[in-house]
């Protein structure tokens, strides 16, 4: 069986250099690169993974919490993050919790135990006082806004105030929206941006025009079924992602809604369903958080990055101006 040393002689090169290459490492000239990944490849060599681990302390392994694996926010999340650790031979760990802090304090465990070298936090339900001191085990990164941690984030409020500010400019001034967890950091910010939005037109806070829980299509569904139950629905609202504002549209029609000249729907991700139904969103660059909240965890950097957003303009908002 080949080993490094027969690898350095075939090619020409040190022992140091081919292990450079094993190891990913920049420093190594293009022609040298290939050279050695040819022998590598005519001697079909294959690295005891093991023993590098045992050697590096490393597992190569790096956890990613989210709430729920078939979301398609956190599936574009967890995307992002694989495609970063694919290239740095770096395999990924989905860890799903459901919410369930006891599940999250599992995956945290492991980090302590060795068994993860790292943790990237897609959304949290754990404080900051059980979380941070888990951080002496290896790195924590979290793809959302939480300064005791380095983060890779895209900025709630601004993102839903630019939303809500888009369907002000389109004329709406009855608007309603929808949220995941109540009492989340995103709720509250979100909240906290309707409020200011409203504000600005003198427009007071409809209650029963903010719902809650929202992640899928049937949520989306029930937003409808529940407008059946108020005496005034809003004019515009926007949801909590694009597969929930897919369910509102698919309902709005079995009740002969017509969107956008009844109600105009607005998402936030910029999912593919979007453009298939021809939503206007919010692209929140999700896979980019997910890819350089890995890049913080490989780099070993601890910075506060906020990812940019933007309006794409498709055709459920109506023009009431």
């Amino acid at each position: 069986m080949a080993n490094i040393k027969d690898i350095a002689k075939l090619a020409g090169v040190s022992i140091s250099t081919v292990s450079r290459v094993l190891n990913n490492h920049p420093y190594v000239s293009e022609d040298k690169r290939k050279k050695i990944e040819k022998v590598i490849e005519e001697l079909n060599f294959q690295q005891n993974l093991n023993a590098i681990h045992l050697v590096k302390g490393k597992t190569f392994t790096v956890g990613a919490i989210i709430p729920y694996i078939d979301h398609p926010y956190f599936q574009a999340l967890v995307s992002g993050i694989m495609e970063n650790a694919f290239k740095h031979n770096y395999s990924v760990l989905c860890c799903a919790t459901n919410y369930d802090q006891d599940e999250e304090l599992k995956y945290l465990h492991m980090l302590k135990r060795k068994q993860l070298d790292g943790l990237i936090i897609c959304s949290h339900s754990n404080n900051g006082e059980t979380i941070i001191p888990y951080t002496k085990y290896g790195p924590i990164i979290a793809c959302e806004h939480f300064e005791p941690l380095p983060c890779v984030y895209t900025d709630w409020y601004e993102s839903f105030l630019a939303g809500l500010d888009y369907l002000i400019q389109k004329g709406h001034r009855h608007i309603g929206y929808c949220t995941g967890r109540e009492h989340s950091f995103s709720s509250e910010m979100r909240y906290s941006a309707f409020k200011a939005a409203l504000t600005k037109v003198n427009k007071p806070i409809k209650e029963s025009w903010i719902f809650t829980d929202c992640y899928t299509m049937n949520d989306g569904k029930r937003i409808i079924k529940d407008f059946q139950t108020l005496n005034d629905i809003p004019t515009a609202i926007l949801a909590n992602g694009d597969e929930v504002a897919a369910g509102m549209i698919k309902q709005a029609k079995m009740i002969g809604l017509k969107i956008p000249d009844d109600l105009s729907i607005m998402g936030v991700d910029n999912q593919p369903i979007s453009e298939a139904i021809d939503l206007t969103t919010l692209d929140l660059n999700i896979k980019e958080i997910g890819k350089q909240a890995f890049s913080q965890f490989y780099n070993g950097t601890n910075k506060n990055i906020k990812i940019p957003f933007k309006l794409i303009e498709r055709n459920t908002v109506s023009t009431l101006v």
